[in-house]
């Protein structure tokens, strides 16, 4: 027994040498990040707040795609946003994402910014949705949660968005209306590093497995894009 551990562990290590296992770091939103007004709302918070499982939490990972340092990623079909930085590393978060058919993809940029903000439905939303109100004052209980970043292309708004949640427990699943979902406290934090004009990059199904395809997206989209 004692051998077969051993070998084991000697493989473990070739693994990790080979580069074939990413280094992952867990590491809770620090809470600088948060502002007074954050911590005020966040207190009166009536949704339970879930524990994010283990997979899904906030970490530093090692990151080995194309694209610049500053950039958004989001790979919905694993479920993960991806700030990149410098070095080869990434800050991972947990998302919620939308169902197939109301899914966006694509390369868009960061075209308007927003603390705790009021919540419009659009029409397509009322038509699918029954009974809401044509708008939600921004709080706690707002289904854009604490932050959102808004996602242009070129001068047009996309209404897809970057939002907190009240509803943790969905993080890595796709329920939502097409709109990229995190925790409060992790959009909070994203929030703080990232400013208008950041790249968004939000791979096609299936993308994710390859470090071409979004440099291919980037070359072929030219400037027109954004």
């Amino acid at each position: 027994m004692s051998s077969l551990k051993a070998k084991l562990g000697i493989l473990a290590a070739g693994l990790m040498l080979s580069g074939c296992m990413q280094a992952t770091t867990y590491q809770a939103a620090p809470e600088a990040s948060l502002k007074p007004a954050d911590k005020a709302q966040l207190a009166k918070a009536r949704y339970e707040k879930v524990a994010v499982a283990e997979p899904f939490r906030r970490a530093i990972v090692d990151y080995h795609r194309r694209e610049q340092p500053g950039s958004i990623v989001v790979d919905s079909d694993n479920h993960y946003l991806y700030l990149v930085q410098d070095g080869g590393k990434a800050i991972r978060y947990g998302i919620t994402v939308g169902e197939e058919a109301l899914a966006f993809s694509g390369i868009a940029r960061v075209g308007n910014m927003a603390e705790w903000p009021k919540w419009t439905p659009t029409a397509d939303i009322h038509k699918r949705i029954e009974g809401l109100p044509a708008s939600v004052p921004g709080g706690v209980d707002n289904p854009l949660g604490a932050r959102a970043l808004y996602l242009y292309q070129g001068n047009r708004d996309t209404l897809f968005r970057i939002h907190g949640t009240n509803q943790p427990e969905y993080i890595g699943a796709s329920i939502s209306s097409g709109c990229i979902r995190m925790t409060n406290e992790d959009v909070i934090d994203l929030y703080s590093r990232v400013k208008q004009g950041t790249i968004v990059v939000v791979l096609d199904p299936k993308q994710g497995d390859s470090p071409q395809n979004s440099k291919m997206a980037l070359q072929g989209s030219g400037n027109s894009a954004f």
